[in-house]
């Protein structure tokens, strides 16, 4: 089952990281860094945001405290990200991060305890944490980028008013086993 598990939740952060992908795409430049208020964030805050945390978090991720003592959490907030280049090259160290410490997981490892603020948790927990965390800041990315492009948004899942449509395709289908991020998640090559 623990194989299964781990699968499933690289999938799972395959799919997340490619909802903000699709997003990056449909934006201009400048307006990844617009902010609707003084209190909210950019994208490329978040993005600052979410590369701190996964290094943090995924670096010597069996041996060593998930709050690294040289991380700058407050930093991450104080956007200082000028170009989408730079945001895409953070975007993309923060998940390697990540893919580099799950792809080296062997299921043994699963039940161990890691430490993150030195409360202790199982690796199987850590990693349901962070796909929650890693999840709640795409859907704040997605939900900017649907904010600024308005009536041009493309959507990322069923787009309104084909609701019907998508069920009567999946359901003239035979019952099959697929995870369901499979037709999200462009093939890598």
């Amino acid at each position: 089952m623990n194989n299964n598990f781990l699968e499933s939740a690289i999938k799972q952060f395959e799919y997340y990281k490619s909802l903000g992908e699709k997003t990056f795409h449909q934006i201009d430049e400048q307006k990844l860094f617009w902010q609707y208020n003084n209190e909210s964030n950019s994208i490329a805050t978040i993005v600052k945001h979410l590369q701190g945390n996964m290094v943090s978090r995924w670096t010597d991720f069996l041996t060593t405290d998930g709050e690294k003592e040289w991380r700058n959490r407050d930093a991450e907030f104080e956007n200082a990200i000028t170009t989408k280049e730079e945001l895409l090259n953070k975007w993309n160290d923060g998940w390697q991060c990540l893919f580099n410490a799950l792809n080296g997981l062997k299921e043994d490892d699963l039940d161990k305890l890691i430490y993150i603020r030195n409360q202790g948790q199982t690796v199987v927990e850590a990693i349901n944490r962070q796909l929650c965390h890693y999840s709640y800041h795409v859907g704040q990315i997605v939900f900017i980028g649907k904010m600024i492009c308005n009536e041009e948004w493309n959507s990322l899942s069923i787009p309104k008013g084909n609701s019907n449509t998508y069920n009567q395709e999946k359901f003239s289908q035979e019952k099959h086993k697929e995870h369901f991020t499979d037709e999200f998640i462009e093939p890598k090559l």
